[in-house]
């Protein structure tokens, strides 16, 4: 492999790393967002030990993949054998986990919706006693995405301050402003004047999945971009170890010619 095709194989694996570098970095954002940003969903749910391991895995999978980034820039302006090696196994690994989890979450998402809905029922059951931090995100939610309760306003039927009250009561961020306006009270709980509840009929579970479906082209746009990032820098890390120094291999002079 002539030189000038070494070199731009070295700076295309440098620059496919980088962006593998950029891509880790936003996966830590991400990850750090979940936990830390008040507003998110998964602090309607951080009582679960799963989901709060789930995030702390996903800061440390960004974490792992912005070492793996340096080590193949690292190793591509080195020009390190060992360094390429370890690249291409450490990446060869990351490949196979993706697959493997991904396969896990297509063949047991009913059991991750159930799981969720066990989580979120909990949360309505003590609504709002349990805590200011799980309630504003949940009534966010609601509110924002127009949905009552995780499955439909039936999940709310097991709320103790709706069951002990002796008033109508319903969650004032499930209200259809569209069909009537209702009493706010201070624990985030609504009269209202008839047996039906005024509120939004679609459950947030659904409204979550429609929200999924509707980028879902832009969600598999990104595992399409990522998984061919990483076979790209493969490729191109395994190319470049079998001929890095090649040339200077054949510069070294022969101590014996062929008739000795």
């Amino acid at each position: 492999m002539g030189k000038g095709c070494l070199t731009a194989m070295k700076y295309f694996l440098f620059l496919f790393n980088l962006i593998f570098f950029l891509l880790g970095a936003v996966i830590v954002v991400f990850g750090l967002w979940l936990l830390l940003d008040n507003q998110s969903f998964i602090v309607v749910i951080n009582n679960s030990i799963a989901v709060k391991a789930a995030c702390y895995i996903l800061i440390g999978v960004g974490a792992f993949s912005m070492v793996i980034g340096f080590l193949g820039c690292l190793g591509a302006i080195c020009e390190s054998q060992c360094l390429l090696g370890l690249y291409f196994a450490c990446l060869l690994l990351i490949l196979i986990a993706e697959i493997v989890a991904g396969s896990l979450v297509y063949f047991y998402k009913g059991v991750v919706n159930e799981k969720l809905s066990k989580i979120v029922s909990n949360v309505l059951d003590n609504y709002p006693e349990n805590n200011s931090t799980a309630k504003q995100p949940l009534d966010f939610i609601q509110r924002n995405m127009e949905c009552c309760g995780w499955n439909g306003p039936m999940d709310w039927n097991g709320n103790m301050v709706i069951i002990n009250s002796s008033q109508l009561l319903f969650p004032c961020s499930c209200q259809n402003v569209s069909i009537a306006t209702g009493n706010v009270s201070k624990n985030g709980f609504c009269e209202a004047q008839t047996p039906d509840w005024p509120v939004y009929d679609t459950g947030c579970s659904a409204r979550v999945e429609s929200l999924f479906l509707t980028n879902i082209g832009v969600v598999l746009s990104i595992c399409i971009g990522i998984t061919f990032i990483e076979l790209m820098g493969m490729i191109l890390a395994i190319r470049l170890c079998r001929n890095i120094h090649l040339e200077d291999y054949t510069k070294v002079p022969k101590l014996y010619s062929s008739s000795d």
